[in-house]
């Protein structure tokens, strides 16, 4: 039993949550050939806020709300 986990920032809507474990699960079922009832996947939201990359937070790095949907480009 396969057991993907994928951690995303917050601020996804539930269409794109569908999608992506949609896309995981066939992925998994077609590379390790197992069924898709054996796939298990986890989406692990996290916030800005408790996330970083390069010493900076990323709710300081990218401005709030960044990533969500419909929202553009880092200010830098």
């Amino acid at each position: 039993m396969p057991i993907v986990t994928v951690r995303l920032a917050k601020g996804r809507d539930i269409a794109t949550k569908r999608a992506v474990v949609e896309a995981v699960t066939n992925a998994v079922v077609s590379t390790l050939n197992v069924r898709p009832e054996w796939v298990t996947v986890l989406l692990e939201e996290l916030d800005r806020e408790n996330w970083s990359t390069g010493g900076e937070l990323h709710i300081d790095k990218f401005g709030e709300g960044f990533g969500e949907q419909g929202v553009g480009k880092p200010s830098r």
